[in-house]
């Protein structure tokens, strides 16, 4: 398929399939037309004399010095060159490939003033997947992800490091030639307009809800799955309960887990049974946890919607041809999103910890062998697989602590409040690493727990999930190498094969 960009607004759906699935982007004809108009109202401001930031002057707190007209172009591409002073570990092909999705929209705006043929240029580095090289630290996330946008525009220049389509590095001279493309020669204006967006934090962003609303709908599987091994109730989900508290998260989450316990004949096992008269809060409270972090995961969604509508650049050509500076680089927006992720999704990983936790402790698994040991004494079971989750989570409530509290001023004073929005989106994609494994291992224990329930079995939903799980990690029986298994688990979670099971039966969402 191909995406056409620059007259529609881009949705997040079509964004991802071109950061993960490499589908082609086009620029509509009328685009290109659009930025030809624009861009001959910056070239009557470089000819006016009149100073203009980031044309005739310098950038930041340099934005007084006046640049002499044979300079600007040369301004512009030692814009580039100084701005590309990444370091650190290389951020993922599929982060890069967002943020030039969405640097891309931005500049067939037309408020950034580039020459059609950049815009082009770089959808075609796109096309070609040819990735520039991005390093972790360097962007404040604010007057855009000036560092990371930086190496784009380096490459798309023919200079810096690049990613080929097979995964191998070369230098981009060498990566653009490869493809029949040749560098970019940046006129006045455009080495800012490739810099100055929210792009990269706002591509995680993007990247991070899909992900996310993904891992939430497996945690209410693992929860249910983890509810049925510890004889607890559908009672506490039904809809009459939701319904007096009607958050609309909370409610789907519950529709979710009645329709993954339906027809459990461990749960119908014991609901006469009066020594359970109440279950314990991870497993009562997983529609109310659960819910929340899902109407947070809305909330983000809206956010990034506005922002993927956006036009980020400054300064912005507006309607009259004028040039006029302006803070909508400033990424709090996102930022704030971004931390407020990393703290729903570390709640949610906490409560499953516990779940598993009471799976595994003799005196609150209503009759489970400790920790799920084939031989509890020569074997220690799932002992220290709680060990790794809860390490975990741990973690993920460390990465929980906002980045976007944080500012460092910069430029000489110039800039001296900024988003650390970056930052925020780094921090949130270690968290969903760790959130999935998190869950991955709750599943380990809840598998191997409705085993040991036989001959009571688990609503055909779950059991199925449960039948999937202990296939790659043998079920129950002595102790062998867990660290494979867990991982074996994980690329079930990762690749979407858990949720397919599941939606063999239900359509969950």
């Amino acid at each position: 398929m191909t995406v056409i960009v620059g007259g529609e607004s881009l949705t997040r759906e079509q964004l991802l399939r071109i950061a993960r699935g490499g589908e082609r982007v086009v620029i509509d004809d009328a685009v290109v037309e659009r930025l030809r108009r624009q861009r001959a109202a910056v070239e009557e401001l470089v000819q006016s004399g009149v100073p203009v930031y980031g044309v005739s002057t310098g950038f930041g707190s340099l934005a007084t010095a006046f640049v002499e007209p044979d300079q600007r172009r040369e301004l512009q591409r030692a814009l580039v060159r100084s701005h590309a002073a990444g370091v650190g570990p290389e951020v993922e092909v599929e982060v890069v490939r967002a943020m030039m999705v969405s640097r891309l929209t931005t500049l067939c705006s037309g408020v950034t003033g580039v020459q059609p043929a950049t815009a082009l240029a770089y959808a075609a580095l796109l096309n070609s997947q040819i990735t520039p090289v991005v390093y972790e630290y360097g962007s404040l996330g604010c007057s855009g992800d000036l560092a990371p946008l930086a190496h784009v525009a380096l490459a798309l220049m023919g200079e810096g490091d690049v990613t080929l389509r097979d995964g191998t590095r070369a230098s981009a001279a060498d990566g653009l030639a490869s493809a029949g493309l040749v560098p970019v020669e940046l006129a006045e204006k455009e080495g800012l307009a490739l810099l100055n967006g929210t792009d990269g934090m706002l591509g995680q962003l993007l990247l991070a809800i899909e992900d996310g609303n993904r891992l939430l709908e497996l945690a209410d599987v693992s929860a249910s799955m983890s509810i049925q091994a510890l004889r607890g109730t559908d009672r506490v989900f039904i809809d009459e309960l939701q319904a007096l508290r009607p958050h609309i998260g909370q409610r789907i989450s519950a529709a979710n887990l009645m329709a993954l316990l339906a027809d459990s004949p461990i749960v119908t096992s014991h609901l006469t049974d009066t020594t359970q008269v109440q279950d314990a809060y991870s497993l009562r409270c997983a529609p109310q946890v659960h819910g929340a972090a899902r109407d947070t995961f809305t909330h983000a969604s809206a956010v990034a919607d506005v922002e993927l509508a956006s036009a980020i650049d400054n300064p912005s050509i507006l309607p009259d041809g004028t040039l006029s500076s302006n803070g909508n680089f400033h990424g709090a927006p996102v930022a704030y999103v971004l931390d407020f992720l990393a703290i729903a999704v570390a709640d949610v990983a906490s409560m499953a910890e516990r779940r598993t936790d009471r799976l595994l402790d003799v005196h609150r698994n209503f009759g489970l062998p400790p920790f799920l040991a084939h031989q509890a004494g020569v074997d220690s079971g799932l002992m220290i697989a709680q060990y790794t989750q809860a390490a975990m989570v741990s973690e993920m409530k460390r990465l929980a602590v906002p980045a976007s509290v944080d500012s460092i001023p910069s430029s000489a004073m110039q800039e001296d409040h900024v988003s650390m929005g970056w930052h925020a989106a780094r921090k949130l994609r270690r968290s969903l690493s760790a959130f999935a494994d998190v869950l991955a291992i709750e599943l380990v224990a809840s598998s191997r727990a409705m085993a040991l329930r036989a001959p009571l079995s688990a609503s055909p939903v779950t059991a199925a999930v449960a039948d999937l799980v202990n296939s790659v990690t043998g079920g129950p029986g002595p102790d062998r190498w867990l660290s494979p298994q867990l991982s074996a688990v994980g690329e079930l979670v990762r690749s979407g094969q858990i949720l397919a099971t599941v939606r063999q039966y239900l359509d969950i969402r």
